[in-house]
């Protein structure tokens, strides 16, 4: 059987082998953070070391970092606010929290799109601003403190990290709601017994996130990125790269073909042995054209035809360079049928 060639790190990362470590040291703790023996002091200072961890890759104080099941989860302290303005291309989980009225406002804003890689910065704004930092953290520097926003969101599984965790960043004097209320853990803005297995892979596969991001790791990542881009762009005369010449993460290729629907180059390329999306993980299984290519002018039948490659640290040339050749040869194909 042919080895397949993962090529959706967007959509979930491998576990990093110092988060899996980490995980397993934690689940030898039998003390419960908040209890004040040594056992409890113990499981405490592995989640404050953690929370250190996280707000060093962050660009943060650790005692602005909440930790929570995950981003989405994070993104729900919205609610608490009677007035949220969301940009148009964020992802879900800011988007479904959009509403108007009275009181403080606050802008959601997505610094790094996950279907297409665009970094926009976010915009002066008369109130508080919320970033999602979700796809930000550990590819491209980024520093909350000198962001400009009150908060923002972070996923430790798109870094390395296991899923089910996140955090909240709150700056420093903000006020917000908190998101489950009762016991008083993480500074009372998140209730119940920390997850602590979670929280010590997520702050190893921050901290590994790191030393990989100043070391340049990403910067090979993005010209493999870049070959596979013209590979594909030179291979036919229409395809449409998003975001092509501006600002984007080194990893990430939106792509559009026009006259392939993005469903099926994802199944057609899966049954070749390459996984990748059409969209977001989170939206993905939902048969709709892409709501955030819409946002940026595409029209629905140009952004039903994307589909969204995400390397990673591990990924090869040669795997890039076979993507392209297969890739290609399904396209052809598809516009022969169409003809």
């Amino acid at each position: 059987m042919t080895q397949r060639i993962y090529l959706d790190w967007n959509a979930t990362t491998p576990l990093r082998p110092e988060a899996r470590a980490a995980m397993i040291a934690a689940m030898d703790l039998g003390g419960n953070p908040s209890s004040v023996h040594a056992e409890g002091r113990a499981a405490r200072a592995l989640v404050e070391r953690a929370r250190a961890q996280v707000a060093v890759a962050v660009g943060c104080k650790p005692a602005e970092v909440v930790f929570t099941s995950c981003a989405t989860e994070a993104a729900a302290v919205l609610r608490g606010f009677a007035s949220v303005r969301v940009d148009a291309t964020a992802h879900d989980c800011l988007w479904s929290q959009a509403r108007e009225g009275g009181g403080q406002a606050v802008l959601g804003w997505g610094y790094a799109n996950n279907e297409t890689g665009v970094i926009t910065e976010a915009p002066a704004h008369e109130g508080a601003v919320m970033l999602d930092i979700v796809q930000a953290v550990g590819k491209v520097p980024f520093s909350f403190a000198w962001s400009g926003a009150e908060m923002a969101i972070v996923s430790a599984h798109k870094f390395g990290g296991p899923k089910g965790v996140g955090a909240l960043i709150v700056r420093d004097g903000f006020e917000v709601p908190a998101l489950l209320t009762g016991g008083g853990q993480e500074m009372g803005r998140r209730a119940g017994t920390e997850n602590i297995i979670g929280i010590a892979g997520m702050g190893a596969a921050a901290e590994a996130a790191q030393r990989d991001l100043e070391a340049g790791v990403w910067d090979r990542v993005g010209e493999f990125r870049n070959i596979l881009e013209t590979a594909l762009s030179s291979g036919t005369n229409n395809t449409i790269s998003v975001g092509k010449g501006g600002p984007r993460l080194p990893n990430t290729l939106c792509l559009i073909a026009p006259g392939w629907k993005g469903e099926t180059q994802v199944m057609a390329m899966d049954l070749a042995g390459f996984a990748v999306s059409a969209g977001s993980a989170c939206s993905s299984g939902k048969v709709r054209a892409s709501r955030v290519l819409k946002a940026m002018g595409f029209d629905e039948g140009l952004a039903a035809q994307a589909i969204r490659i995400s390397l990673g640290p591990e990924t090869t040339k040669d795997e890039v360079e076979r993507f392209a050749d297969v890739w290609l040869a399904q396209y052809r194909k598809a516009l022969a049928r169409a003809a």
